[in-house]
């Protein structure tokens, strides 16, 4: 006979444990306590077995039968409702330690802290706007190529091609992390190579001809904004490192005597230190800043506040209202006006300049070179361009043969 409300309503606990019958299985459970469940009672395989169902009032009478005649389902397809649950919630708990979101997180925690900070700021935004709403529920191991592929296509289709790269880039990342720490067997971005628009070439605009380089360290010579990004202006050609990492630059990293600038590694993209030999011309140019800005942290400090460096923009808006395009110019092109005119005119070996370009550089034997490898060599070669632009500035003709010390 059926089990009704009004039976559950006037049941009241007794010393033992009480049941309240319904049909196919279905009773209620009242404990001494006043606790009432829902239990059903079946046999698999010959052995009698209990499923709870819930807890009433929260799981009615309506609810239970539901779920009994689920659980009746799947005993009729030879599937066993208790064993069915425990690998539900195999699944979920799999889900919940092993989602993609998971995943990825672990692996940016353990390796953004090497770094620098806007760089892992752009990866965990893109994983966060383009990954995570799509795909960080599903288990890492599930997601396959094609599941993938449609989602950083979102990306492509609104014309960034390069974010999508990028973005399929650091998904690969996270699966290899996913299988080194076994919880996926292979990474789906390989069967992907070659699925996205290829990304154009981009290179930061620089000047690389001798003639233009000296109209540019005239120009700059002659800029008349403020003191201090002028100051910036001509020490970038004569550095050439990063655009952050001479706007950060601090007093305490500069050794005049020494003639040089020790980055810590935390500044630098590669999170290696970097020492960076100073010309006699880039001292002189210290040596005239110092009275300005010397008492404070920063040698570029912001316009608004002495302890924030100045502004990333302000040496290319500098560039620009000098009247350089940013189709032939950028604060990132003296890098390569140094990197192209110290190979061809200058005739430096090559790792040396790459390694004085802060660049992860490699002995014969595949090991990272130092930050003192070949130092005099990079004294030399410091010493040499700024003596070259100097010539170049002043119009005369360069005699650009290593080894020489004269230009006329």
């Amino acid at each position: 006979m059926a089990l009704t409300y009004q039976q559950i309503k006037n049941s009241k606990p007794a010393k033992k444990p009480t049941r309240l019958y319904d049909e196919k299985g279905l009773y209620l459970l009242i404990s001494p306590n006043g606790g009432k469940g829902w239990r059903f009672k079946y046999r698999f395989e010959g052995k009698e077995k209990l499923l709870s169902l819930g807890v009433y009032p929260e799981t009615d009478l309506k609810t239970a039968r539901e779920k009994r005649d689920e659980a009746r389902k799947l005993l009729s397809n030879g599937v066993d409702p208790s064993a069915a649950r425990k690998a539900h919630k195999a699944a979920t708990r799999a889900a919940t330690t092993n989602g993609f979101e998971v995943v990825a997180r672990e692996w940016f925690a353990k390796f953004s802290q090497s770094w620098v900070e806007s760089h892992s700021e752009k990866i965990i935004r893109r994983l966060e706007r383009e990954i995570f709403p799509f795909l960080g529920h599903r288990p890492v191991s599930e997601i396959n190529a094609v599941e993938l592929l449609s989602v950083i296509r979102r990306i492509e289709e609104r014309g960034t091609i390069e974010t999508a790269h990028r973005t399929l880039q650091s998904c690969g990342q996270v699966f290899r992390y996913a299988i080194a720490t076994g919880r996926a067997d292979r990474d789906p971005t390989a069967d992907l190579r070659g699925a996205l628009t290829p990304v154009k070439g981009r290179n930061f605009a620089a000047i690389t001809d001798p003639k233009k380089i000296g109209e540019l360290m005239r120009s700059i010579e002659g800029y008349q904004g403020s003191f201090i990004v002028k100051e910036a202006l001509r020490l970038a050609p004569l550095l050439f490192v990063r655009p952050g990492e001479l706007r950060k630059a601090e007093w305490s990293e500069i050794d005049l005597e020494k003639a040089e600038w020790n980055i810590p590694a935390d500044k630098m993209k590669t999170r290696q230190a970097h020492l960076v030999p100073l010309s006699r011309q880039a001292i002189e140019i210290l040596r005239e800043l110092f009275p300005l800005t010397g008492r404070g942290k920063y040698l570029f400090p912001c316009a608004r506040s002495i302890h924030r460096p100045m502004s990333n923009n302000a040496i290319l808006a500098a560039l620009r209202g000098m009247g350089y395009a940013k189709e032939e110019m950028t604060g990132h092109g003296f890098r390569a006006m140094a990197r192209t005119l110290l190979d061809e005119e200058l005739k430096f070996r090559p790792e040396v300049i790459e390694q004085q370009l802060a660049h992860n550089v490699k002995d014969p034997l595949g090991r990272a070179y130092n930050r003192t490898q070949h130092l005099e060599e990079r004294r030399e070669m410091m010493q040499r361009w700024a003596d070259y632009l100097g010539q170049l500035k002043r119009g005369g003709e360069v005699i650009a043969l290593r080894g020489l010390n004269q230009v006329s």
